[in-house]
């Protein structure tokens, strides 16, 4: 079924003024509800049934995301169903089945592995269902109408010229001793955030400037899978980190480490403390998502930055875009050229997002209340 013949199910469904029950088994609500449009410049109404389907509850942001989206919706008067999967693929599909099956007639879904969903998307296209890729594009799929994300290539981005900039390269200081990590090879973003950064730093690596002194370095941004933390896992990254150290810095210091994520930040650094690193000579220390645990770290000096996206930000255009397709109307995008998933480019909204250090903590995470100031030990 095409989007248009979709938002028109909707708009059709909306029309006949039906009641919904709440079925959200995430939901503490037992209210009947009904959604009105709240797109502006639209009178129609529609049912308003969304299933929000995220990859964990492992990681401290898929809670914030998922929790947030729902309650928002809730106060539209959304029916919500959330459910987190525990990475695992199978369960994610499971979990969508049972969407669609109870009625949901729009999904957000933030991934697992976005080449796996095709065939249960299809039973969501023809059940009239749209399908939201929530911050991780699904591949090999027509049925995927709208993506929302941040800038995922300028994540990468910020994180090398924070790197190229702290270190001096571009002024030809060096070398330094370097060891790059990405993120699990299974999301699709993950390539997108090496991309940002590996495009700063590779030439910084053919120059000797930064010397990978295990020699992980992709020989081409294609093979940056070689480098990937399944999972995100941090207990990973810090294993991954202690035999990178045991075995080629007996005699030698790491200068610099280019970490995708906080997740996998946090358990380098954790490996870098056991091996008798201070804040005194701690290796600058990239990261991404603006977790409690990384920022305690960059107050105490164990983590240099991170690339803070407010996905506070990505729950509200999400809840606009639902807000439009009830509406009867089209929602916003500001990218309609990059995101092409080998079978279609979708359709997306892109938001900026911007470097966090230890002078702005206060400034933009705090005072913000995107995390409160005893969270991080302020």
């Amino acid at each position: 079924m095409k989007k248009m013949n979709k938002l028109a199910l909707i708009a059709g469904v909306g029309a006949m003024a039906l009641t919904l029950a709440a079925c959200s088994s995430d939901s503490d609500s037992g209210e009947t509800t009904k959604a009105s449009s709240g797109g502006g410049g639209g009178d129609a109404t529609a049912e308003c049934n969304v299933g929000i389907a995220m990859p964990t509850r492992s990681l401290e942001r898929w809670i914030n995301d998922g929790e947030g989206l729902k309650a928002r919706l809730q106060d539209d008067g959304c029916t919500v169903d959330l459910q987190y999967a525990d990475n695992k693929t199978d369960q994610q599909i499971s979990q969508l089945q049972n969407m669609i099956a109870n009625g949901a007639n729009i999904l957000v879904i933030a991934s697992i592995d976005g080449t796996t969903l095709g065939p249960v998307l299809e039973e969501a296209g023809a059940a009239g269902a749209t399908v939201i890729a929530y911050d991780r594009l699904i591949n090999g799929t027509e049925n995927v109408d709208y993506y929302a994300t941040f800038d995922n290539e300028s994540v990468g981005t910020l994180q090398g010229q924070y790197i190229e900039e702290t270190l001096g390269l571009a002024d030809g200081e060096g070398p330094y001793n370097f060891e790059p990590f990405a993120g699990s090879p299974d999301d699709n973003n993950a390539r997108y955030f090496f991309k940002g950064a590996w495009d700063v730093l590779s030439q910084y690596v053919d120059s000797g400037q930064l010397v990978v002194q295990s020699g992980k370095a992709p020989a081409t941004l294609d093979d940056w899978q070689s480098i990937g933390i399944l999972g995100w896992g941090s207990d990973d990254a810090q294993a991954e980190m202690e035999t990178r150290i045991s075995s080629f810095y007996t005699d030698k210091k790491v200068d610099v480490v280019l970490s995708p994520n906080d997740s996998l930040a946090v358990g380098i650094a954790q490996a870098l403390v056991n091996a008798g690193y201070t804040s005194d000579d701690f290796p600058v220390l990239t990261g991404q998502d603006g977790d409690k645990a990384a920022v305690s770290n960059i107050l105490k000096g164990n983590q240099s930055m991170t690339v803070w996206k407010d996905t506070r930000l990505l729950g509200e255009r999400v809840q606009k875009m639902i807000q439009s397709l009830l509406a009867g109307e089209e929602p916003e995008v500001n990218d309609t050229e990059t995101y092409d998933n080998g079978v279609k480019v979708v359709p997306s909204y892109l938001i900026t997002p911007e470097v966090v250090t230890a002078d702005t903590v206060e400034s933009k995470l705090i005072e913000s209340g995107f995390l409160k100031a005893e969270d991080v030990g302020l």
